[in-house]
């Protein structure tokens, strides 16, 4: 049986880390101009800006609303999500969006499933999706990197649409690495990308396989 004590430690600093991760995000946020805002993310449909209104979508609409959201789209989470990512991102200013995410660094929201990780992973991963899709040198800290990457299970990877089958992912910057097979080399942050079912801008993977997670 766990420590409850060792985990009520792990929980503060789980949230601790999700805050500063929407802390800095807002922060980049505010200093993109509007092309960039404008700018395609790697979340495939999704520009920068409804990047930003999903992330928030938690802190903003209550559980009943959700609910709603949900039963419009009959069920589906994807449809869901989609909607009222552009819908929010047309109806608030930029400044707005960052705002949304300072406002909510503590809130305590977290996906349905997989708690405080799942919302760190959630947090982390889409933030990557703006700073990687404009180019901009933004490195997650690896203590939060290191549990992302623990964290990686073949149902998590079916969820993300991630296949990883036959390769073998090796980190360039951290003593890590997952599944077997032909090595992509590439540093830690850009293979979580991976797990979660992203395709990167070429150049940023190395190896015979690489071209499989790289957009043309």
């Amino acid at each position: 049986m766990k420590n409850p004590t060792s985990r009520t430690v792990r929980n503060a600093e789980l949230r601790a880390w999700i805050a500063a991760e929407r802390q800095d995000l807002a922060d980049l946020l505010d200093t993109l101009r509007a092309d960039q805002w404008d700018g395609p993310s790697l979340c495939v449909g999704w520009r920068v800006r409804e990047v930003a209104a999903h992330m928030s979508l938690g802190f903003r609409l209550s559980l009943p609303a959700t609910m709603g959201e949900l039963a419009r789209a009959r069920g589906n989470l994807h449809r869901m999500t989609d909607r009222v990512a552009r819908r929010d991102a047309a109806a608030h200013s930029t400044s707005e969006l960052a705002a949304f995410l300072r406002d909510g660094a503590h809130h305590p929201w977290t996906p349905p499933i997989g708690g405080l990780s799942a919302a760190l992973g959630h947090d982390t991963v889409h933030g990557l999706d703006i700073t990687v899709a404009l180019g901009l040198d933004r490195r997650v800290p690896e203590d939060r990197l290191r549990l992302l990457l623990g964290g990686i299970r073949p149902s998590g990877l079916r969820f993300f649409g991630a296949d990883v089958s036959g390769v073998r992912l090796c980190a360039e910057d951290l003593d890590w690495s997952y599944g077997s097979g032909s090595p992509v080399y590439g540093a830690a942050q850009d293979l979580l990308l991976l797990a979660f079912g992203r395709r990167l801008p070429s150049g940023r993977l190395h190896g015979a396989a690489s071209s499989r997670f790289t957009t043309a």
